[in-house]
This record gives structure tokens, sequence and C-alpha cells, in this order.
């Protein structure tokens, strides 16, 4: 698969994911959120939680290869990320954050609520 064909790809799940969370009852604020400090794939609201959810489309890998997609520095980078988007909108910050994955693999939809966490 080359670049731009990935590029559909990850565009396509990202679409797919931005679906199912919004059939889950989720409100989707930002897609493709960018800023200095990185990027974020989707930002939600569930209930009371602001919900920061990157979104992985993978044909050849399963998801016991997302370690390796969303390893600790990417993890960190989308933290410091969130961080970014709530200090330029202070209407979230009183919230609870969490942070998701979405993997996508030929079609399946899997939603990993809480997959990672801030490390102090």
């Amino acid at each position: 698969m080359n670049n731009s064909q990935s590029l559909l790809s990850g565009k396509k799940g990202e679409e797919q994911a931005a679906a199912a969370l919004e059939e889950a009852g989720m409100e989707i604020i930002v897609k493709n959120y960018r800023s200095k400090t990185g990027e974020i794939d989707i930002i939600a609201l569930e209930g009371e939680t602001i919900v920061f959810v990157e979104v992985k489309t993978w044909s050849a890998f399963g998801m016991e290869d997302l370690g390796y997609g969303i390893n600790i520095k990417k993890q960190q980078k989308i933290i410091k990320t969130a961080k970014f988007f709530l200090s330029e909108n202070r209407k979230y910050s009183n919230m609870a954050i969490r942070f998701d994955v979405v993997f996508i693999n030929n079609n399946s939809i899997n939603h990993l609520a809480s997959a990672f966490t801030e490390r102090v």
C-alpha cells in the first residue's frame, strides 16, 4: 500500500470511527485537531467526559499489535496535545478526561475506552 492509499484508508477509518462513536451516543466536537504539539484524530463528549480518541486503521496487524502503533511516546504526544486543546477551550477544563483508541481492521471496529492514561 502506498502512502496516498494509506492516507485514504486512515481517513475512511476515522469516518467509520466517528460514526461508531456517534452511534454509541457520543457527540463529536472536532475531527483531526492539530496544534503545535501534535494531532488528535477525534475529540468527543460522552456525558460529562471529554474523550480524546486515537484511530488506528490496520489491515495487516491485529489488535494485539496496538502497542507498536500507540507506544508511550505517541501517548505522551496525544496527552500533550489534549492539554493544549483544553488550554484553548476552557469550557471543557472541569470535565473528566479519557483517552480512547478505536481500532479498525477489515471493517471490524473495536472501541477501547480508557486505553491509556497519563503517567505521573
